[in-house]
């Protein structure tokens, strides 16, 4: 509503009321019945402005004991030379700051393996909303070369055998499907992309994982460092997280087949977990009991990476 809006609206009113005649009125309450989670109307406070003042005044100050408390003890985690221009003389060795924010990463993991959910879906969008993605290969873009041999290794199957598929068996044995959604990557950009592939769920029940399964270690035999030697790419994902409806196998990227930019012929799309967990150019795909080893959490990162 404009301000010409508003004026007119309140004249009305003003002329109504002085030219009504004085009535009898009875208040009548109608209550809404709130359901269990409905939001309540806020209740009004009545307080004294000397009251208001003190506690105002109180307030400030335990927030600025807490505001220091938790400098003085956090601080410890600036990097010593940060400490001792900042005029700290103590010195506090790397082992305990590591052991600290190793503690932190696991209840972080922890609590977010706890709220995942496989009927909670990340958002899709429309082809017009689509963003440009980057190349954002972890060292050195493989040559194409490799294509043409490439196969996908499987094991830790309950059969006990190992099974080696092409691309072309996997396009012909299952049906692909697709998605625009968000890659988010830990360094702080994120990007929407169209993608289509096989569900990683449907892999799984064609080709069961051993029954204690819990784990898949998804690996790229191709990665090459920043140099271009090879360095092999090696990540965990929990199977909760491979059977979520929206982890795909990609195998094409904006209508066309991978590039090798975007990890030809297939990569991991895992929506629900930041970009490094997404692997480019997989070539073996293993089941354990016990979580793997992960190329990013030896390097101090988290293990889960829930979004």
């Amino acid at each position: 509503m404009n301000n010409k809006a508003k004026i007119d609206c309140v004249d009305h009113e003003s002329r109504t009321n002085e030219t009504a005649p004085s009535v009898a009125v009875e208040t009548v309450s109608a209550e809404k019945r709130q359901g269990l989670f409905g939001e309540q109307p806020p209740p009004v406070i009545e307080m004294a402005p000397q009251v208001l003042r003190y506690r105002t005044r109180r307030d400030v100050l335990v927030f600025g004991a807490g505001a220091l408390a938790a400098l003085a003890g956090g601080g410890f985690l600036l990097p010593q030379d940060t400490l001792r221009r900042m005029g700290v003389r103590r010195t506090v060795n790397s082992p305990a700051k590591e052991w600290f924010l190793n503690r932190a990463l696991r209840i972080d993991d922890d609590v977010a393996e706890a709220l995942y959910s496989g009927n909670r879906r990340v958002p899709t969008y429309t082809k017009s909303q689509i963003t440009p993605l980057k190349n954002n290969y972890n060292g050195a873009t493989p040559d194409p070369g490799y294509i043409s041999g490439w196969n996908l290794t499987i094991d830790g199957l309950d059969s006990g055998l190992s099974i080696s598929l092409d691309i072309r068996n996997l396009m012909t044995r299952f049906s692909v499907q697709e998605q625009i959604t968000r890659l988010v990557c830990v360094e702080g950009w994120s990007a929407i992309a169209w993608w289509a592939g096989l569900r990683f769920d449907d892999l799984l029940r064609a080709y069961p994982p051993m029954s204690q399964a819990k784990w898949a270690r998804v690996e790229s035999s191709v990665n090459l460092d920043d140099s271009g030697n090879p360095d092999p790419y090696f990540m965990s994902i929990d199977l909760a997280t491979a059977r979520h409806p929206q982890t795909l196998l990609a195998t094409h990227f904006k209508g066309q087949p991978l590039t090798v930019d975007h990890g030809a012929p297939l990569r991991l799309l895992v929506p629900v977990k930041l970009g490094l967990k997404n692997v480019k150019a997989i070539t073996k795909i293993t089941y354990s009991p016990g979580e793997p080893r992960d190329y990013w959490a030896e390097h101090g990162y988290s293990r889960y990476d829930g979004i």
